[in-house]
């Protein structure tokens, strides 16, 4: 399969630069898979198209300031990424620009890390003069919201989260969160529809395009996930109930197709690099709400894996016509 079979031509006024407000007030295009119909409506009309014991899974990762500005010792400035932590006070990064092995960057009078050894074209390892909580403090204190390119502007940290971020450790936010407000949440639940939440810390492989011809050949980065046993329990048996999932963003389905063993959900944490595109069969989820994503990323992919490839690419050119708001901050999609 083809990198070029997902480029598609969008302009660039339609690539949203902040969220709409209320958040639920984003458009949303709901697509059946049986039936290849498409609606346009309403995100806080969500209500309308879910069963009342649909039970809506959610990713609860919360983004940290992981952009972090820096001094070389040759006086040039550059800039981090943090991806994750390795162990003690060593985190992976993305470097931007060249890096040297054991040269030393400066954030602050308090905090510098050094550069320890190259992972890839763009991931070092760093090890940092602080650990644990003191590090987290001076991260806090310097870091910037970790922000796409595509977005010009600066936006808050709380701008750039889901209201129901939790655990930090995300270096991007799993945006299709961003339309949930506690007003849509509380009417959702009264109308019988369950939540539940998983944690995958968004990392590498939501920046990185995929750059290989054969897609197949595409390796994504690992990113770290957990689900406890308590959810898993709550997940498995509203399958056996029969009951929808319906999963909140690329990242909630792909951690649980990467946790689902023989149909059910196993609890606990890994690193998983589930790479998910067409020709794929899912085994867990039955819905999926989602933003609209960039050409020939592995996101547009799973897309297009849960719905065929064609109907997908069909319902882009109307939210291009249309003018929907496209990729982090812009509108949704809920396929069934």
């Amino acid at each position: 399969m083809k990198l070029k079979e997902f480029n598609y031509s969008l302009p660039q006024e339609l690539i949203a630069q902040k969220p709409i407000r209320p958040r639920d007030h984003s458009r949303l295009m709901v697509l059946n898979r049986k039936n290849h119909t498409i609606i346009h409506d309403s995100f806080y009309n969500l209500d309308k198209y879910l069963k009342p014991n649909d039970v809506l899974v959610a990713n609860n990762s919360k983004v940290i300031p992981a952009r972090l500005f820096g001094q070389k010792t040759t006086g040039g400035k550059t800039e981090i990424l943090l991806l994750r932590p390795l162990k003690n006070n060593l985190w992976e990064i993305v470097l931007r620009g060249k890096g040297q092995q054991n040269k030393e960057i400066k954030f602050s009078k308090k905090l510098f890390g050094i550069l320890k050894q190259q992972i890839s074209d763009q991931t070092w390892e760093i090890e940092f003069n602080l650990t644990n909580n003191a590090l987290l403090k001076q991260i806090y204190k310097l870091g910037h919201t970790p922000t796409p390119p595509y977005i010009k502007r600066a936006s808050s940290l709380q701008e750039y989260q889901t209201t129901y971020a939790q655990t930090p450790g995300s270096a991007a936010a799993p945006t299709a969160g961003f339309h949930f407000t506690k007003k849509l949440i509380k009417k959702l639940k009264k109308q019988g529809n369950e939540f539940e939440f998983i944690t995958l810390h968004v990392g590498l492989g939501t920046f990185q395009p995929v750059r290989t011809e054969n897609i197949e050949e595409h390796q994504i980065h690992a990113e770290w996930g957990e689900i406890t046993k308590q959810t898993a329990e709550k997940l498995n048996q509203a399958k056996e109930n029969k009951q929808r999932i319906i999963a909140i963003g690329t990242t909630t389905t792909r951690i649980l197709e990467a946790f689902t063993l023989e149909k059910k959900v196993i609890s606990g944490e890994k690193w998983i690099n589930t790479f998910i595109y067409p020709g794929y069969e899912f085994k867990f989820i039955n819905g999926l709400i989602t933003n609209f994503h960039l050409p020939q990323s592995s996101l547009l992919m799973l897309v297009c894996a849960f719905a065929e490839k064609n109907f997908i690419f069909q319902a882009y050119e109307q939210a291009i016509k249309e003018k929907y708001r496209f990729y982090s901050f812009g509108d949704a999609m809920l396929i069934i």
